[in-house]
């Protein structure tokens, strides 16, 4: 149990994301648990629907209220949230993320209600045949973790699906009027004091410091997130994390181009 409650954050929220058919689609495998500096995760259900699970519209849009209340929040979702630099290399892009979040959408809709990340790779819709990646091709923190690449498709522990689906939500949240989000690191290694924020997380760092209890692999790892990120907000773990050892050059090309996993050091 956490006794030090001299964190930065009052609410902390884990993700566990999916990749599958649309951004409309009720996926079990969808997950959110939320915390609080004296209450530990619980899981946070959608609103009454037809649907019995959440939607990626529906996180996006419930995330966005959660933003927008005066309650510094702390976010990790579990998808990457950019792409390696040899990615913008090829494709001739500017190594600029906001950009790159236009730049993409652009190419895979999958923010479109009936678009699955797999028409787009198989060229029903968008236009993915023009920013494709290799598997070979690893961002910097994905190479620290030990992590799958995120175009690594088709693959156990794959995240490629569930990145090349959730990014354009990022871009919906930095878009919504009033946005007060920082989106770590790319807005700055550091975080204001007050301010909400998201960020990428890798719950198998974590998830074995916390036992299971009953709950499925998807719940889990949200869970896991949520536990951490309030752990290490009363720890002062947090902010060692928010401040990876890395030289100037890894922490520009982290922070304009490629992100950071929290957490990996």
């Amino acid at each position: 149990m956490v006794k030090n409650n001299s964190g930065r954050f009052a609410r902390y929220i884990g993700i566990d994301y999916s990749g599958a058919e649309t951004c409309r689609s009720s996926l079990k495998a969808l997950r959110v648990y939320t915390a609080e500096p004296a209450l530990e995760p619980v899981e946070v259900l959608p609103p009454p629907s037809p649907r019995k699970y959440w939607t990626r519209k529906g996180i996006a849009e419930w995330l966005a209220e959660q933003f927008s209340e005066d309650k510094p929040t702390l976010v990790g979702i579990d998808h990457g949230f950019s792409f390696p630099l040899r990615y913008f290399e090829v494709h001739h892009l500017v190594p600029a993320w906001p950009d790159f979040l236009d730049d993409f959408q652009r190419h895979w809709p999958t923010d479109e209600d009936h678009t699955y990340v797999d028409f787009v790779r198989d060229g029903v819709c968008g236009n993915g045949a023009e920013r494709t990646g290799s598997p070979r091709w690893r961002r910097l923190t994905e190479e620290r973790a030990g992590a799958k690449s995120v175009f690594h498709f088709d693959v156990p522990g794959s995240v490629a699906k569930s990145t090349h689906a959730g990014i354009p939500w990022l871009r919906y949240l930095r878009r919504q009027p009033g946005a007060r989000i920082h989106f770590w690191p790319f807005d700055g290694w550091d975080i204001q004091p007050g301010k909400s924020a998201i960020a990428e997380a890798y719950p198998s760092l974590w998830k074995h410091e916390f036992p299971v209890e009953g709950r499925t692999p998807d719940q889990h790892d949200a869970y896991t997130i949520a536990a951490w990120l309030r752990q290490a907000d009363a720890s002062g773990a947090l902010q060692r994390a928010l401040n990876p050892a890395l030289n100037m050059s890894e922490r520009g090309i982290a922070q304009d181009v490629e992100g950071w996993i929290l957490g990996v050091g």
